[in-house]
Protein backbone atom coordinates (compact mmCIF):
# COMPACT_ATOMS: atom_id res chain seq x y z
CA UNK A 1 0.00 0.00 0.00
CA UNK A 2 1.11 3.58 -0.67
CA UNK A 3 2.80 5.37 2.19
CA UNK A 4 0.77 7.81 4.30
CA UNK A 5 2.45 10.90 5.76
CA UNK A 6 1.03 12.97 8.57
CA UNK A 7 1.91 16.67 8.35
CA UNK A 8 2.00 19.11 11.28
CA UNK A 9 2.33 22.89 10.83
CA UNK A 10 2.75 25.22 13.81
CA UNK A 11 5.27 27.86 12.75
CA UNK A 12 3.26 30.97 13.57
CA UNK A 13 -0.46 31.61 14.01
CA UNK A 14 -2.06 28.66 12.22
CA UNK A 15 -2.26 25.09 13.48
CA UNK A 16 -2.49 22.72 10.54
CA UNK A 17 -2.80 18.93 10.35
CA UNK A 18 -3.05 16.83 7.19
CA UNK A 19 -2.72 13.31 5.82
CA UNK A 20 -1.17 12.74 2.40
CA UNK A 21 -0.89 9.39 0.61
CA UNK A 22 1.42 8.86 -2.35
CA UNK A 23 -0.60 7.80 -5.36
CA UNK A 24 -3.90 9.06 -3.91
CA UNK A 25 -3.10 12.61 -2.89
CA UNK A 26 -4.39 14.63 0.02
CA UNK A 27 -6.67 12.52 2.19
CA UNK A 28 -7.77 15.11 4.74
CA UNK A 29 -6.65 18.32 6.37
CA UNK A 30 -7.78 20.63 9.17
CA UNK A 31 -6.69 24.13 10.08
CA UNK A 32 -7.23 26.49 12.98
CA UNK A 33 -6.29 30.14 12.56
CA UNK A 34 -5.53 32.44 15.48
CA UNK A 35 -6.44 35.62 13.60
CA UNK A 36 -9.36 36.50 15.88
CA UNK A 37 -7.20 36.17 18.99
CA UNK A 38 -4.25 38.21 17.67
CA UNK A 39 -6.46 40.89 16.10
CA UNK A 40 -7.04 42.30 19.59
CA UNK A 41 -3.33 43.11 19.77
CA UNK A 42 -2.78 44.23 16.18
CA UNK A 43 -0.34 41.41 15.44
CA UNK A 44 0.91 38.00 16.50
CA UNK A 45 1.80 37.61 20.19
CA UNK A 46 4.31 34.70 20.27
CA UNK A 47 3.46 33.41 23.76
CA UNK A 48 -0.26 33.36 23.02
CA UNK A 49 0.42 31.66 19.69
CA UNK A 50 2.38 28.87 21.37
CA UNK A 51 -0.27 28.29 24.03
CA UNK A 52 -3.02 28.11 21.41
CA UNK A 53 -1.08 25.51 19.40
CA UNK A 54 -0.96 23.38 22.56
CA UNK A 55 -4.74 23.62 22.87
CA UNK A 56 -5.55 22.94 19.24
CA UNK A 57 -3.06 20.42 17.90
CA UNK A 58 -4.41 17.17 19.41
CA UNK A 59 -8.10 17.89 18.68
CA UNK A 60 -7.19 18.73 15.07
CA UNK A 61 -5.15 15.54 14.82
CA UNK A 62 -8.12 13.50 16.06
CA UNK A 63 -10.41 15.29 13.59
CA UNK A 64 -8.22 14.44 10.60
CA UNK A 65 -7.78 10.83 11.67
CA UNK A 66 -11.52 10.36 12.15
CA UNK A 67 -12.47 12.19 8.94
CA UNK A 68 -10.90 9.49 6.78
CA UNK A 69 -10.95 6.62 9.27
CA UNK A 70 -7.19 6.10 9.07
CA UNK A 71 -5.92 4.51 12.28
CA UNK A 72 -2.66 5.77 13.72
CA UNK A 73 -1.09 2.40 12.95
CA UNK A 74 -1.53 3.09 9.19
CA UNK A 75 0.61 6.23 9.28
CA UNK A 76 4.07 5.56 7.83
CA UNK A 77 5.86 8.82 8.70
CA UNK A 78 5.31 12.19 10.35
CA UNK A 79 6.49 15.48 8.86
CA UNK A 80 6.54 18.69 10.88
CA UNK A 81 7.64 22.27 10.37
CA UNK A 82 11.10 22.53 11.90
CA UNK A 83 11.57 26.17 10.93
CA UNK A 84 11.71 29.02 10.30
CA UNK A 85 9.09 30.54 12.57
CA UNK A 86 8.37 31.40 16.19
CA UNK A 87 10.52 29.27 18.47
CA UNK A 88 7.82 28.38 20.97
CA UNK A 89 5.25 27.64 18.29
CA UNK A 90 7.67 25.40 16.39
CA UNK A 91 8.45 23.47 19.58
CA UNK A 92 4.79 22.51 20.01
CA UNK A 93 4.60 20.85 16.59
CA UNK A 94 8.06 19.33 16.85
CA UNK A 95 7.44 17.77 20.26
CA UNK A 96 4.08 16.28 19.24
CA UNK A 97 5.50 14.94 15.97
CA UNK A 98 8.52 13.29 17.58
CA UNK A 99 6.60 11.89 20.55
CA UNK A 100 3.95 10.36 18.30
CA UNK A 101 6.54 9.02 15.84
CA UNK A 102 8.43 7.44 18.75
CA UNK A 103 5.24 5.82 20.04
CA UNK A 104 4.44 4.45 16.57
CA UNK A 105 8.08 3.55 15.76
CA UNK A 106 7.96 5.38 12.43
CA UNK A 107 10.29 7.93 10.77
CA UNK A 108 10.02 11.64 11.44
CA UNK A 109 10.96 14.38 8.96
CA UNK A 110 11.67 18.04 9.78
CA UNK A 111 10.45 20.28 6.93
CA UNK A 112 11.52 23.78 5.99
CA UNK A 113 8.43 26.00 6.08
CA UNK A 114 9.30 27.73 2.81
CA UNK A 115 9.86 24.41 1.04
CA UNK A 116 6.30 23.55 1.99
CA UNK A 117 5.07 26.78 0.43
CA UNK A 118 7.04 26.55 -2.79
CA UNK A 119 5.95 22.94 -3.40
CA UNK A 120 2.30 23.57 -2.45
CA UNK A 121 1.15 24.42 -6.04
CA UNK A 122 2.02 20.81 -6.94
CA UNK A 123 -1.07 19.85 -4.92
CA UNK A 124 -3.26 21.65 -7.46
CA UNK A 125 -4.49 20.55 -10.87
CA UNK A 126 -2.83 21.28 -13.19
CA UNK A 127 0.45 21.06 -11.32
CA UNK A 128 3.63 22.67 -12.67
CA UNK A 129 6.51 20.54 -13.89
CA UNK A 130 10.11 21.11 -12.83
CA UNK A 131 11.98 23.36 -13.42
CA UNK A 132 10.18 26.58 -12.55
CA UNK A 133 10.70 29.95 -10.91
CA UNK A 134 8.98 30.34 -7.54
CA UNK A 135 7.85 33.67 -6.14
CA UNK A 136 7.41 33.26 -2.37
CA UNK A 137 5.42 36.17 -0.98
CA UNK A 138 4.16 36.27 2.59
CA UNK A 139 4.27 38.36 5.74
CA UNK A 140 7.78 37.22 6.55
CA UNK A 141 9.32 36.33 3.19
CA UNK A 142 9.69 37.70 -0.31
CA UNK A 143 12.02 35.58 -2.44
CA UNK A 144 12.52 34.41 -5.99
CA UNK A 145 13.85 30.88 -6.32
CA UNK A 146 14.77 28.64 -9.22
CA UNK A 147 13.36 25.19 -8.46
CA UNK A 148 14.82 22.26 -10.42
CA UNK A 149 13.38 19.54 -8.20
CA UNK A 150 12.78 18.60 -4.59
CA UNK A 151 15.75 19.92 -2.65
CA UNK A 152 17.18 21.69 -5.70
CA UNK A 153 16.68 25.37 -5.01
CA UNK A 154 18.69 28.36 -6.18
CA UNK A 155 18.07 31.76 -4.62
CA UNK A 156 17.66 34.41 -7.33
CA UNK A 157 16.67 37.37 -5.18
CA UNK A 158 15.11 38.31 -1.86
CA UNK A 159 13.95 41.26 0.16
CA UNK A 160 16.63 43.31 1.87
CA UNK A 161 14.23 44.53 4.57
CA UNK A 162 10.43 44.31 4.84
CA UNK A 163 8.62 41.52 3.02
CA UNK A 164 5.70 42.27 0.71
CA UNK A 165 3.23 41.00 3.30
CA UNK A 166 4.75 43.29 5.91
CA UNK A 167 4.34 46.23 3.54
CA UNK A 168 0.66 45.36 3.18
CA UNK A 169 0.16 44.90 6.93
CA UNK A 170 2.07 47.99 8.05
CA UNK A 171 0.36 50.19 5.47
CA UNK A 172 -3.00 48.81 6.58
CA UNK A 173 -2.18 49.68 10.18
CA UNK A 174 -1.31 53.25 9.17
CA UNK A 175 -4.73 53.47 7.52
CA UNK A 176 -6.45 52.27 10.67
CA UNK A 177 -7.38 48.86 9.30
CA UNK A 178 -7.56 45.70 11.38
CA UNK A 179 -5.33 42.65 11.54
CA UNK A 180 -4.49 40.89 9.29
CA UNK A 181 -3.90 43.98 7.22
CA UNK A 182 -3.27 42.55 3.76
CA UNK A 183 -6.80 41.31 2.98
CA UNK A 184 -8.33 44.41 4.61
CA UNK A 185 -6.18 46.74 2.52
CA UNK A 186 -6.98 44.85 -0.70
CA UNK A 187 -10.70 45.09 0.07
CA UNK A 188 -10.47 48.84 0.70
CA UNK A 189 -8.32 49.33 -2.42
CA UNK A 190 -11.13 47.94 -4.58
CA UNK A 191 -13.04 51.22 -4.10
CA UNK A 192 -9.95 53.38 -4.56
CA UNK A 193 -9.21 55.57 -7.58
CA UNK A 194 -6.09 54.40 -9.42
CA UNK A 195 -3.51 57.07 -10.11
CA UNK A 196 -4.58 59.63 -7.51
CA UNK A 197 -1.41 58.98 -5.51
CA UNK A 198 1.97 57.87 -6.81
CA UNK A 199 4.09 55.89 -4.37
CA UNK A 200 7.69 54.72 -4.91
CA UNK A 201 8.55 51.34 -6.41
CA UNK A 202 11.75 50.53 -4.48
CA UNK A 203 14.48 48.73 -6.45
CA UNK A 204 12.22 48.41 -9.50
CA UNK A 205 15.16 49.14 -11.80
CA UNK A 206 17.97 47.90 -9.56
CA UNK A 207 19.28 45.52 -12.21
CA UNK A 208 18.96 42.53 -9.89
CA UNK A 209 16.16 40.41 -8.46
CA UNK A 210 16.25 41.75 -4.90
CA UNK A 211 13.39 43.60 -3.24
CA UNK A 212 12.98 46.41 -0.72
CA UNK A 213 9.72 47.64 0.77
CA UNK A 214 10.82 49.73 3.77
CA UNK A 215 10.96 52.90 1.65
CA UNK A 216 7.40 52.30 0.52
CA UNK A 217 6.27 51.99 4.13
CA UNK A 218 7.93 55.33 4.94
CA UNK A 219 6.27 56.99 1.94
CA UNK A 220 2.87 55.68 3.05
CA UNK A 221 3.47 57.04 6.57
CA UNK A 222 4.30 60.47 5.15
CA UNK A 223 1.27 60.43 2.85
CA UNK A 224 -1.07 59.43 5.66
CA UNK A 225 0.24 62.24 7.88
CA UNK A 226 -0.41 64.77 5.12
CA UNK A 227 -3.89 63.54 4.18
CA UNK A 228 -7.39 64.14 5.53
CA UNK A 229 -8.09 60.36 5.72
CA UNK A 230 -11.72 60.59 4.67
CA UNK A 231 -13.01 57.21 3.52
CA UNK A 232 -12.34 57.87 -0.18
CA UNK A 233 -8.86 59.16 0.59
CA UNK A 234 -8.07 56.03 2.57
CA UNK A 235 -9.32 53.90 -0.31
CA UNK A 236 -7.20 55.87 -2.79
CA UNK A 237 -4.09 55.42 -0.63
CA UNK A 238 -4.81 51.70 -0.25
CA UNK A 239 -5.13 51.44 -4.02
CA UNK A 240 -1.77 53.19 -4.49
CA UNK A 241 -0.08 50.90 -1.96
CA UNK A 242 -1.40 47.77 -3.62
CA UNK A 243 -0.42 49.00 -7.08
CA UNK A 244 3.13 49.80 -5.93
CA UNK A 245 3.69 46.41 -4.32
CA UNK A 246 2.24 44.49 -7.25
CA UNK A 247 4.20 46.51 -9.80
CA UNK A 248 7.44 45.50 -8.08
CA UNK A 249 6.49 41.84 -7.65
CA UNK A 250 5.33 41.48 -11.25
CA UNK A 251 8.38 43.26 -12.68
CA UNK A 252 10.83 41.12 -10.71
CA UNK A 253 8.95 37.90 -11.56
CA UNK A 254 9.13 38.71 -15.27
CA UNK A 255 12.83 39.49 -14.93
CA UNK A 256 13.46 36.18 -13.13
CA UNK A 257 11.85 34.22 -15.96
CA UNK A 258 13.85 36.16 -18.54
CA UNK A 259 17.09 35.62 -16.63
CA UNK A 260 16.56 31.87 -16.22
CA UNK A 261 14.95 31.28 -19.61
CA UNK A 262 12.10 29.41 -17.93
CA UNK A 263 8.41 29.73 -18.81
CA UNK A 264 6.73 28.50 -15.62
CA UNK A 265 6.17 30.71 -12.58
CA UNK A 266 4.87 29.36 -9.27
CA UNK A 267 3.43 31.82 -6.75
CA UNK A 268 3.09 30.75 -3.12
CA UNK A 269 2.54 32.35 0.26
CA UNK A 270 -0.27 34.43 1.72
CA UNK A 271 0.18 37.40 -0.63
CA UNK A 272 -0.29 34.97 -3.51
CA UNK A 273 -4.01 35.00 -2.70
CA UNK A 274 -4.23 38.67 -3.77
CA UNK A 275 -6.51 38.70 -6.81
CA UNK A 276 -4.97 41.78 -8.42
CA UNK A 277 -1.53 40.17 -8.22
CA UNK A 278 -2.89 37.01 -9.83
CA UNK A 279 -4.56 38.99 -12.61
CA UNK A 280 -1.39 40.96 -13.33
CA UNK A 281 0.88 37.94 -13.39
CA UNK A 282 -1.50 35.90 -15.53
CA UNK A 283 -1.65 38.74 -18.05
CA UNK A 284 2.05 39.62 -18.05
CA UNK A 285 3.41 36.08 -18.12
CA UNK A 286 0.72 34.87 -20.52
CA UNK A 287 1.67 37.57 -23.04
CA UNK A 288 5.19 36.15 -23.02
CA UNK A 289 4.07 32.59 -23.65
CA UNK A 290 4.49 31.49 -20.06
CA UNK A 291 2.18 30.05 -17.43
CA UNK A 292 1.56 30.87 -13.77
CA UNK A 293 0.63 28.29 -11.14
CA UNK A 294 -0.86 28.91 -7.71
CA UNK A 295 -1.87 26.76 -4.76
CA UNK A 296 -5.58 26.59 -4.09
CA UNK A 297 -6.66 29.60 -2.02
CA UNK A 298 -7.04 27.48 1.12
CA UNK A 299 -3.36 26.52 0.84
CA UNK A 300 -1.94 30.02 0.33
CA UNK A 301 -1.65 30.62 4.05
CA UNK A 302 0.20 28.27 6.40
CA UNK A 303 -1.33 24.78 6.42
CA UNK A 304 -0.62 21.17 7.24
CA UNK A 305 -1.24 19.92 3.69
CA UNK A 306 1.91 21.51 2.31
CA UNK A 307 3.98 20.02 5.14
CA UNK A 308 2.50 16.54 4.66
CA UNK A 309 3.13 16.78 0.90
CA UNK A 310 6.73 17.99 1.29
CA UNK A 311 7.29 15.23 3.84
CA UNK A 312 5.89 12.61 1.46
CA UNK A 313 8.27 13.76 -1.28
CA UNK A 314 11.20 13.61 1.12
CA UNK A 315 10.10 10.20 2.35
CA UNK A 316 10.00 8.94 -1.24
CA UNK A 317 13.67 9.91 -1.47
CA UNK A 318 14.42 7.81 1.62
CA UNK A 319 14.70 10.71 4.02
CA UNK A 320 13.41 10.58 7.56
CA UNK A 321 14.89 9.02 10.66
CA UNK A 322 14.05 7.41 13.97
CA UNK A 323 16.32 9.59 16.07
CA UNK A 324 13.63 11.36 18.05
CA UNK A 325 15.93 13.93 19.62
CA UNK A 326 14.88 17.18 17.98
CA UNK A 327 15.55 20.87 17.70
CA UNK A 328 13.78 23.70 15.93
CA UNK A 329 15.24 26.39 13.70
CA UNK A 330 13.48 29.76 14.11
CA UNK A 331 15.97 31.15 11.58
CA UNK A 332 16.76 28.77 8.76
CA UNK A 333 18.05 29.66 5.33
CA UNK A 334 16.36 27.63 2.59
CA UNK A 335 19.72 27.29 0.83
CA UNK A 336 20.87 25.04 3.69
CA UNK A 337 18.57 22.24 2.57
CA UNK A 338 19.49 22.47 -1.11
CA UNK A 339 20.75 19.29 -2.76
CA UNK A 340 20.28 17.12 0.33
CA UNK A 341 18.84 14.32 -1.79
Amino acid sequence: MSLITLGIESSCDETGIALYQMGRGLLAHALHTQVAMHSEYGGVVPELASRDHVRRIIPLLRQVIYDVDVPLARIDAIAYTQGPGLGGALLVGASVANALAYALDIPVIGIHHLEGHLLSPLLSDPAPEFPFVALLVSGGHTQLMRVDGVGQYTLLGETLDDAAGEAFDKSAKLLGLGYPGGPALAKLAASGRPGRYKLPRPMLHSGNLDFSFSGLKTAVWTLVKQSDLHEQTRADIACAVQEAIIDVLAHKARAALAQTGLKRLVVAGGVGANQLLRNRLNEDIGKRGGAVFYPDLEFCTDNGAMIAFAGALRLAQQQGNKDYRFNVKPRWNLAEITNQL
